[in-house]
């Protein structure tokens, strides 16, 4: 049987990790991860710098695999994601295989939280059911790019006795703002959804590199900002070549 640990770090930087997961660190012998090349490696970097600065009681090595290959304009999205999930789950299985002895410990290492449109949980899944492996799976939980977003605006995710929705950029731009709630935190809008959705009577908050020193931060009403959030995340993506941002779409209520 062997141990993966699936750890949430936070968004990058050391302080971040919770006492939890530092505990989690240092049972791993080997960390595995994906590589994406190009400006992505700084994301490798800054994994490889949590375990320096965390994972210090036990040798340890780190293992990676390039990524597959993701359509990015197919006809079906949820066919993409499915082969794409596949293609890692073959990656993940060979890496654990050759790399990891029986009775080991294995990490992969999640930005922000792995609840979170995280793929690793369920490319994990798709392996155990091959059937290849016996894999005893544990997740360390970690603090999200919601809740770093709230605590940078130092305001609360939810309004007095309203529900909260969290969704994608994709879903955004599809249906617009969503009917029957008034908070909406939206993650993944790679092609900045906000910006094309009716803005009457909503304010945005926005982030980018939440909790590192690079962090960028913009609210106020959306017809107001969205130009300027446009353009900052532009600019500030061709400069470091990639970029983590997320968003929380507010149509403020009466409390009274």
């Amino acid at each position: 049987m062997r141990t993966v640990l699936v750890i949430g770090i936070g968004l990058g930087g050391p302080e971040q990790v919770t006492l939890e997961a530092v505990a989690a660190l240092n049972r791993v012998d080997v960390f595995f991860g994906v590589e994406k090349g190009t400006a992505a490696d700084e994301l490798v970097a800054l994994r490889r710098a949590v375990c320096e600065r965390h994972a210090t009681t036990r040798p340890h090595r780190f293992v990676n695999a390039p990524d597959p290959a993701r359509d990015r304009a197919p006809a079906s999205y949820e066919r993409a994601v499915a082969d794409w999930t596949a293609a890692r789950a073959e990656v993940y299985e060979a890496m654990l295989r050759s790399e990891l002895a029986d009775g080991g410990c294995g990490a992969f290492l999640a930005w922000g939280d792995p609840a979170f449109y995280d793929s690793i949980l369920r490319v994990l899944a798709a392996v155990r059911s091959r059937g290849g492996l016996h894999l005893e799976v544990e997740v360390i939980p970690g603090v999200s790019s919601i809740q770093a977003l709230a605590a940078a605006h130092k305001v609360s995710l939810t309004q007095v006795g309203r529900p909260l929705m969290v969704t994608t950029g994709r879903r955004l731009a599809a249906g617009g703002f969503p009917p029957g709630v008034d908070d909406v935190v939206v993650m993944l809008d790679g092609d900045t959804a906000f910006a094309a959705i009716d803005p009457e009577g909503l304010t945005i908050f926005w982030g980018a590199y939440l909790g590192s020193p690079e962090q960028i931060l913009v609210a106020g009403d959306l017809a107001e900002v969205r130009d300027e959030i446009v353009a900052r995340r532009r600019e500030a993506r061709d400069r470091r070549g990639w970029i983590m941002d997320t968003y929380l779409l507010r149509r403020p209520v009466d409390d009274a």
